[in-house]
Formats: C-alpha cells, sequence, structure tokens
C-alpha cells in the first residue's frame, strides 16, 4: 500500500474513528491528526450542550483539517480522523488531498450507543446520535474507499481496514496498468 496516501477514517460518532486511526497510523508509520482536535471551541461548546452542528460550523473545521493534510502529510501521507458524513464535506477534504481515500467505519446503532456510553471525557453526548446517524451519506462508487464494519476489538478493526486499503490499493495499481 502507497505510504503517500492521506487516509481519512470517517463515520459516526462512537465507531472508534480516532482508536482505529492511531491503529492505522502505527501500522503505516505515517503522522496522524485527531479530527477533533480541529474544531474550533464554538464548536465543541455547541455539541457538548447537545445541539448538532450545522454546515457552516463545519467549514472552518474542515478547511483546518485540509489544511493540516496539505502542510503536515501531504509529502508523505497521513492518517487523520474525521467524521466526514456528507459527499460535500469529503469533497472539501479531497480538494485539498485529491488522493485521498477514506475508510468508513459503520456499525448497527445500538453497538455504536453503547460504546458513546462507555466514553469517558468526551464531548459528544449520545443525544446526538440520532442526528449523525440521519446526516451521514455513505460513500458511493465513485469515492475512493472502503467500508469497514466495527464489530470486534480495535485491532480487529484495523486489520479489516488494512486488508480491505490493501485490496482497494492493487485494485488501483490494475486498472492504472490497464
Amino acid at each position: 500500500m502507497s505510504t503517500q496516501r492521506v487516509i481519512v477514517v470517517m463515520g459516526v460518532a462512537g465507531t472508534g474513528k480516532t482508536t482505529v486511526g492511531r491503529l492505522l497510523a502505527t501500522a503505516l508509520g505515517l503522522p496522524y491528526a485527531e479530527g477533533d482536535a480541529f474544531h474550533p471551541a464554538a464548536n465543541v461548546a455547541k455539541m457538548s450542550a447537545g445541539t448538532p452542528l450545522d454546515d457552516a460550523d463545519r467549514w472552518p473545521w474542515l478547511d483546518a483539517i485540509g489544511q493540516w493534510i496539505r502542510d503536515c502529510a501531504g509529502l508523505r501521507g497521513g492518517v487523520v480522523a474525521a467524521s466526514s458524513l456528507k459527499r460535500a464535506y469529503r469533497d472539501r477534504l479531497r480538494a485539498a488531498a485529491p488522493g485521498a481515500v477514506f475508510v468508513h467505519l459503520t456499525g448497527g446503532r445500538p453497538l455504536i450507543e453503547e460504546r458513546m456510553a462507555a466514553r469517558k471525557g468526551h464531548f459528544m453526548p449520545t443525544t446526538l446520535l440520532d442526528s449523525q446517524f440521519a446526516t451521514l451519506e455513505p460513500l458511493r462508487d465513485d469515492e475512493a474507499g472502503v467500508v469497514v464494519e466495527v464489530s470486534g476489538s480495535p485491532e480487529e478493526i484495523t486489520e479489516r481496514a488494512l486488508a480491505a486499503l490493501r485490496r482497494l490499493d492493487t485494485a488501483e495499481n490494475h486498472s492504472l496498468r490497464n
């Protein structure tokens, strides 16, 4: 798998983007960035109060992630965890890194709600999970990416993600040769 690729680990809150993103970055020897760290304080306050973000809230956040992609990861690749729930959000990140690949972590609502409820010290309340699922636009066929189910341990999920990325890389290399 190319190590000069930007990988965006996406999905609704509670799917394990941070944990899997860090494990992917370590396995691939790439820098990691936590998307939540790019949120302005107003966004964190809004979500902490149980209010979903709107597009106007998200654009500066996505632009900050895009800047990291360009500045820190663009030359050698990197892994960033960012919900990227809508196609328009992914398009914004692809504008910063046209070769970005998305790893969409997905799972059933009961499992994700259970994981969210077990988290300690995170600003995102479980009450926002419905708005996350309502906003989610799954990856489309024309988007570079893979879908990975989140049952099992973080290590198992990461291994599935790595295998899916290898298959994607192989398929892309094959289509370039033909």
